[in-house]
């Protein structure tokens, strides 16, 4: 790929795991049949996944929903008890990906907060399109905080992100509602004519023709404006949400959607907090072993997860 303004702006280590996705990837991907995308992606998330940490434990299982089994896998640390949960929503543009995917980043992250983690296998478009992702997320945020008292934190990467915050919206008002929510450069269907869509539009891993195919393959023919389950930011009210965190990267075409949201529930009286990381791209979660701004990145996602979990503001 033409690396262009990306060339000194990334590290060397992020240009090894950058190239090192893209050779998974055929020339113009997404015009390929979703079934061959999902192959492409599943094994590319095989090559970079890790070994679970030692004394993880993890279950799988399903949630009963609306005539429907929602697959989910549990994690827990096996010597000790958690005191807080965390409900996973893994990415993949609402295409792609599911429990083996995002596998070691949730076993990772219950290791580093002691947490429960669930990590939710919602219905994946175009076979299920919205609020089809949607209407599994929130039934299984519903059902965990009505079969636990521990408090639950909402926790999501790019179309899981966009999920979360879908859920946290959506659950203002519930009989119990998340204790936070933490979302990872999610897609809140921000101003495409602004900001880092502009800035970034042709940013390595995700540009904004990707973006675009991706909504088009969850919406089908379209959607209304002010659907906040389906675009966060669309929202008329922002509210009464959980303590918020979002983590995004500087060379992502969505970095932007991270500062309006923080914007938003802060003008509504909320706390929130956006960090930017710096020369990252979108899905330097699984760069996290090979590159140490993705590692510290990631620890200071662990960090906020675990902060929100206890009933602590990290910031």
């Amino acid at each position: 790929m033409d690396r262009g303004k990306y060339e000194t702006l990334l590290d060397a280590d992020l240009w090894a795991y950058i190239d090192r996705v893209d050779a998974w990837y055929p020339p113009d991907i997404i015009a390929a049949p979703i079934g061959r995308q999902r192959q492409v992606y599943d094994a590319m998330a095989a090559a970079f996944r890790q070994d679970r940490p030692p004394g993880i434990a993890a279950e799988d299982g399903a949630i009963a929903a609306a005539g429907r089994m929602i697959p989910i896998r549990r994690y827990r640390m096996t010597a000790t008890t958690p005191q807080a949960a965390v409900v996973y929503y893994h990415g993949g543009g609402f295409v792609l990906g599911g429990l083996e995917s995002h596998d070691d980043i949730c076993a990772e992250l219950c290791a580093g907060t002691g947490f429960e983690v669930v990590s939710i296998d919602y219905r994946l478009a175009p076979e299920h399109r919205h609020p089809a992702a949607f209407d599994d997320a929130f039934a299984a945020f519903a059902h965990l905080a009505a079969a636990s008292d521990l408090p639950l934190v909402l926790c999501g990467e790019s179309a899981g992100g966009n999920l979360a915050a879908a859920v946290a919206h959506a659950g203002r008002g519930g009989a119990r509602q998340a204790a936070g929510q933490v979302l990872v450069y999610p897609a809140l269907g921000g101003d495409e004519n602004a900001g880092s869509y502009v800035e970034h539009a042709e940013a390595p891993l995700l540009s904004v023709r990707d973006i675009g195919f991706y909504r088009a393959v969850r919406t089908g023919t379209g959607h209304p404006a002010a659907d906040a389950t389906l675009e966060p930011l669309r929202d008329s009210d922002f509210s009464g949400l959980p303590p918020t965190v979002v983590v995004t990267a500087q060379c992502d075409p969505l970095s932007s959607d991270g500062e309006a949201y923080r914007d938003r529930i802060v003008a509504a009286g909320g706390r929130a907090f956006w960090r930017e990381e710096e020369r990252l791209v979108h899905s330097f979660l699984r760069a996290r072993t090979t590159v140490p701004r993705a590692q510290a990145a990631f620890g200071r996602i662990v960090a906020a997860v675990a902060a929100l979990g206890r009933g602590e503001w990290p910031y």
